[in-house]
């Protein structure tokens, strides 16, 4: 495997997932100059004629297996919906396990800070994964098999985690995407989960992309999870603020969804009744520290404003032509 700053150009980097986390590591490993390939049930992914787009059940381990053979790195940028995670994860996650063993390449796994109980400091990538949730037990099961794959030399493995992510195109994956920026620039009143105060962390997508890249490539990282460089904290008011000031409006009122009403959404919706296990993440601080990964390799966070203005303008187009 090459451990240079850049990838080699006869290697090929394959993505599993084509949301927003999985768009942006392939844009950076494209513009890096590797070969890239995008595997996504739908086949979707970043139009760029350097990316090859596969339509494929990355559950279905044969079929993985084929279209990863010529892998250096697997990166598993995946993301069931809530509440399906119990079912659908485990298949995945040992499908893509076989693969980077059948291969040969090192599997980087995208992961969250579901796994930690809620915290009462900064949390760091060595703190148990003790989490009482169903979802963190979920991710937490999927890191301990990794690593004892690892362990046995069956497969090269490591983890970054990342907190709530910001940045352009996150879409509905971040709880600062689509319920929130376009009603920023629209002027209009923003709903958020927990409390409006509690100092919280926000993962860039592209800090995302460039950890992802590096750890696959570093075999001083791999048998390990590592956090994802993230700005300071702020608060969801000093952020939402932050954006309104950034676009040049007025600051929007912000309000909180009470409790009932995330009860009275989820008897409709299943995605929605599984938000109530992370609010606590929004209720109290909740703030990642990655120190120790700026001190390995050298990354750094991207600053925030520079993060939020790229959120803003990739929204800007869709809603000047709306208007």
């Amino acid at each position: 495997m090459n451990s240079s700053t850049e990838p080699s150009t006869s290697e090929m980097h394959v993505i599993v997932g084509a949301g927003a986390t999985g768009s942006a590591t392939a844009r950076h490993l494209a513009d890096q100059g590797a070969r890239v390939r995008v595997i996504s049930r739908s086949g979707s992914g970043p139009t760029d004629p350097r990316i090859e787009l596969v339509a494929a059940d990355a559950s279905d381990a044969t079929a993985l297996q084929h279209h990863s053979a010529d892998a250096a790195v697997i990166y598993n940028c995946a993301n069931p919906p809530y509440h399906r995670w119990t079912t659908d994860w485990p298949p995945l996650s040992a499908s893509l396990l076989s693969a980077a063993a059948a291969s040969g390449a090192v599997l980087v796994t995208l992961s969250n800070l579901y796994a930690y109980s809620p915290p009462t400091a900064p949390m760091k990538a060595t703190d148990p994964l003790d989490a009482a949730s169903i979802k963190g037990g979920v991710r937490a099961a999927m890191w301990h098999e990794a690593l004892a794959a690892h362990e046995t030399g069956t497969v090269r493995v490591t983890e970054a985690r990342a907190s709530d992510f910001i940045g352009p195109d996150v879409g509905e994956s971040g709880h600062m995407g689509d319920r929130v920026v376009p009603r920023v620039l629209a002027g209009k009143s923003v709903s958020l989960l927990g409390a409006l105060d509690a100092p919280h962390s926000w993962t860039a997508i592209d800090d995302v992309a460039r950890t992802l890249i590096t750890i696959g490539r570093e075999p001083a990282a791999w048998g390990k999870a590592w956090h994802v460089p993230t700005a300071p904290p702020l608060t969801q008011r000093e952020i939402v603020e932050r954006m309104c000031d950034l676009a040049g409006v007025d600051h929007v009122s912000i309000k909180t969804l009470p409790s009932f009403a995330l009860t009275l959404a989820g008897v409709f919706s299943p995605m929605i009744r599984e938000l109530k296990e992370i609010v606590y993440q929004f209720e109290e601080p909740f703030v990642i520290d990655a120190t120790a990964t700026t001190a390995a390799f050298g990354l750094e966070p991207t600053p925030i404003d520079e993060t939020l203005r790229a959120a803003l303008d990739s929204y800007s187009p869709t809603l000047a032509t709306a208007a």
